[in-house]
């Protein structure tokens, strides 16, 4: 299901071929941008992740020798799993990233740069057979090519796209503060305003970062430091922190650009 995302602003036409920075722009005029992965570091990553699938395939495949028929059935089940519901799980459990995406440190993210939900990621992975024609990914190459964001077939029926994650030290700046599971039913532009704040800490005035606090007081319920501190938390849940533990090193979950997975 494509996502309805806030409006988009492109570089001028005489960079736009040489330019892979993606950028939007949320209601509250706060941009978000994103460096978008190419055809390249797509296909090593889903290399990767075939290997994983194959080998796992194989020692379960001289496991259930013994098992005869039954055997048989259960190789031709995990392999329908695998083959399908294999990236989704991945994608929606850990950050829009596979290990394969990991590895070359790019990730899947919705259009509007929030993380990838189960619907998204189930509807581009199931497209994958219409990118796969005539042969090997020969419609999902072209697409990528002649999308100026690198979109196949199923990120522009999904509304998702792929981009590349920085390293933990390049997000090493997000405010030291607990995560915490933003409030049910938290809007879009209101998440993306959220995370930008999180990330631009570094860059704001304490000052400057109340003020924009309070101006979403009616999400926290709090104003001052308090409501601030909040935002931060909500801000690290949302970039991919679930816990203490990836309080310290959470900035291997993140993208200081982006607001997502």
């Amino acid at each position: 299901m494509p996502n309805n995302s806030p409006s988009s602003s492109h570089p001028p036409a005489d960079i736009t071929g040489l330019d892979t920075l993606y950028e939007i722009e949320t209601p509250e005029g706060i941009d978000l941008t994103a460096q978008v992965a190419g055809p390249v570091p797509r296909m090593l990553a889903y290399s990767v992740d075939l290997f994983y699938r194959t080998l796992i395939l194989i020692v379960l495949g001289i496991a259930m020798t013994i098992a005869g028929d039954a055997g048989v059935g259960i190789w031709l089940l995990v392999s329908f799993v695998l083959e399908w519901f294999y990236p989704v799980v991945f994608e929606v459990m850990r950050g829009g990233q596979t290990p394969g995406k990991r590895a070359f440190s790019i990730a899947v993210v919705n259009d509007n740069l929030t993380p990838i939900g189960w619907g998204p990621s189930i509807m581009r992975n199931l497209l994958r057979f219409a990118d796969f024609l005539p042969f090997g990914y020969c419609a999902g190459i072209i697409s990528m090519t002649c999308s100026r964001d690198f979109q196949r077939l199923g990120d522009h029926a999904a509304g998702t796209l792929v981009i590349h994650r920085e390293n933990a030290s390049a997000s090493a700046a997000l405010p030291q503060v607990t995560p915490l599971a933003p409030p049910r039913g938290l809007q879009l532009e209101d998440q993306q305003a959220i995370v930008s704040l999180s990330e631009r800490s570094q860059e704001l005035s304490r000052a400057r970062q109340r003020e924009l606090a309070d101006l979403l007081q009616p999400i926290t319920g709090k104003s001052g430091d308090d409501g601030l501190n909040r935002l931060h938390g909500i801000g690290r849940w949302l970039l991919g922190a679930r816990s203490a533990e990836d309080h310290k090193d959470s900035g291997s979950k993140t993208n200081k650009r982006v607001g997502g997975q």
